[in-house]
């Protein structure tokens, strides 16, 4: 039974999110967006910056649309930037060199569906898509440029429009609080998905911007070739940086005897004896088989990847995240 479980469904997880059904240390629950905003920028923001010294030009920098020179190809250029016409001209490789936008567009789809609402770690993952989400708002606004966000539930999608100034993130952090409040909604017709969302963002976002998919990509069966697809037309046209939520007790099964478990999309449940060591290699080869599917999907689609955990936070990967990506652009 437990393996023709996992054999149809992602890995399970347990029904308790943190100990005794209570807000962890680091709950914005029951905040007001000012009081969120305000705690992001006191615990997350200020760190950051002790870290980057307020140069993020690595992570939050704009699609470049001004075409400044073509030149010869240098290994570890983008193949998107080769240009065809001229390669087929001079008979060697050559790539547009673009010249970025001074403002910055960027746009956070925000998945906010049941199984975000896990967690056994300091916050639960929605928690932590807030903290991301607040913090990027911040460091674009501050900068003087804009930010947008598409979030969904099972019960709403919702659009905080593109804005500017100190305004813009509060009322970004009021959509995404308003959203995962409208979860427990029950529509009659379909539900959102990641797979919708996105497809709505291909939608709505006209011009090229900067956009981050918060998301922990557990989707029903059989919906991750839908966002996948989604996800591969929306980088087509715009900068795409995928900001992907776990939390630990997804990756590895509790060492806790018997255990209800509990497949947060769908609502169904099991009792797993999680000491079995069957159900233990099983466990660990679906969630190591689903993790290879997702690196897989994601380099399909030419996104960047952030890998963010409710055990740690999101400074030290978004440092090390722009690191990278800065050295990479140099």
């Amino acid at each position: 039974m437990v393996a023709l479980f996992f054999a149809r469904h992602r890995p399970a997880v347990p029904t308790q999110t943190l100990p005794g059904g209570t807000p962890g240390p680091g709950s914005y629950l029951g905040e007001t967006p000012t009081q969120l905003l305000k705690r992001i920028e006191f615990r997350i923001l200020r760190r950051l910056d002790g870290f980057l010294f307020g140069d993020y030009s690595g992570l939050f920098y704009g699609p470049s649309l001004d075409l400044a020179e073509v030149r010869e190809y240098q290994p570890g250029d983008e193949v998107r930037r080769i240009d065809w016409n001229v390669t087929a001209r001079s008979g060697t490789l050559h790539v547009r060199q673009y010249r970025e936008e001074r403002e910055v567009r960027a746009w956070l789809v925000v998945d906010l569906s049941s199984s975000m609402a896990f967690g056994t770690r300091r916050v639960r993952k929605e928690e932590l898509a807030f903290e991301f989400a607040g913090l990027t708002a911040a460091v674009v606004t501050r900068r003087g440029n804009k930010v947008g966000a598409l979030s969904f539930s099972e019960g709403d999608i919702s659009l905080s429009p593109l804005g500017g100034g100190r305004r813009a993130p509060l009322e970004l952090i009021g959509t995404l609080l308003r959203t995962s409040a409208s979860r427990e909604r029950r529509p009659n017709g379909p539900r959102p998905t990641l797979a919708s969302a996105l497809a709505e963002a291909n939608r709505i976002l006209k011009r090229k911007a900067l956009v981050f998919v918060v998301s922990d990509f557990i989707e029903p069966e059989g919906g991750e070739r839908r966002w996948e697809s989604e996800l591969r037309r929306l980088a087509l046209r715009h900068e795409v940086i995928a900001v992907k939520i776990s939390d630990p007790a997804e990756r590895e099964l509790p060492l806790a005897g018997d255990l209800r478990l509990r497949d947060p999309e769908t609502g169904r449940e099991l009792w797993v004896d999680t000491a079995d060591p069957r159900v233990r290699r099983e466990h660990a080869r679906l969630v190591a088989e689903r993790q290879a599917a997702l690196t897989q999907a994601f380099r399909r689609s030419r996104v960047d990847l952030l890998e963010i955990s409710t055990s740690q936070g999101v400074v030290a990967p978004v440092v090390r995240f722009t690191l990278s990506r800065r050295g990479r652009r140099q």
